[in-house]
């Protein structure tokens, strides 16, 4: 299923509105990305770059590996909060896609990693040309589970797993920016069984359900992994996903 413009304003605010909180958890099993995707996104002369949406930093560490200087843009105080104990160097500013409060013409490369799906995506694209200066790239990235695969299907649809889009999502730039191009990078996250549980539990469906609609899906999800699946406890999953990436380039003057 697609979450992208299906979803209206209130509905898109509640469930972005679960990741205010429970960073400590979503930073432990939420995957990172394969180095493939910062490699194709970050401009070869690129120095100053916002992570917009960073949450706990899992894109920005790929930034700062690279020798970029980067900035987290975040709503989530708890989530910029993690950031800063895996990178007390990165100046963490509490603030959304939309309204950055970030200067005009300040930055070479604007990402939003895993974000794209929870803002307005015109009035992001308009920050986003504020922001960047002349002939700076815009990048958008998201992890997914590999659902062509029927196992991970099932597991997805159990987890309401609210980041599967269809193959045909893909976000639009607008006239600002140049022509998009895509990067499709398949790969897999190991995690053990019952950190799939807690992966689930980072979600945004559970972390806005009820306690009896937890439970369910608590129960559910056990019941699959550990009785039809049959993996014992503590055994370690080989989770498929792919990161799908887009980049376009503000023209020069």
């Amino acid at each position: 299923m697609s979450i992208g413009p299906r979803l209206d304003d209130d509905r898109r605010r509640e469930l972005a509105g679960a990741y205010l909180s429970g960073a400590g958890r979503y930073d432990r099993v939420r995957p990172g990305y394969p180095p493939a995707v910062a490699d194709w996104i970050v401009p070869a002369d690129a120095r100053q770059a916002v992570d917009v949406g960073a949450g706990t930093g899992l894109f920005t560490r790929d930034l700062v590996e690279r020798g970029i200087e980067a900035t987290a843009i975040d709503p989530s105080e708890d989530m910029l909060a993690v950031l800063a104990t895996h990178l007390p160097e990165v100046p963490a500013v509490v603030g959304t896609a939309e309204h950055t409060g970030l200067p005009r013409s300040s930055a070479d490369l604007l990402v939003l990693a895993q974000t794209w799906h929870w803002c307005d995506h015109a009035a992001t694209v308009r920050e986003a040309a504020r922001v960047l200066r002349p002939g700076g790239r815009l990048a958008v990235v998201w992890n997914q589970l590999d659902v062509s695969l029927p196992w991970v299907h099932r597991l997805s649809r159990i987890m309401h797993a609210g980041d599967v889009f269809s193959p045909e999502d893909r976000p639009s730039f607008g006239p600002s920016f140049g022509p998009s191009e895509e990067l499709l990078v398949h790969w897999t996250q190991e995690l053990a069984v019952e950190d799939v549980v807690d992966l689930a539990r980072s979600r945004s469906y559970y972390r806005r359900a009820s306690p009896a609609l937890r439970s369910r899906v608590e129960t559910n999800l056990s019941w699959y992994l550990t009785d039809y699946l049959a993996f014992r406890p503590g055994a370690v999953l080989r989770l498929p996903y792919y990161t799908h990436a887009w980049r376009a380039n503000l023209p020069l003057p």
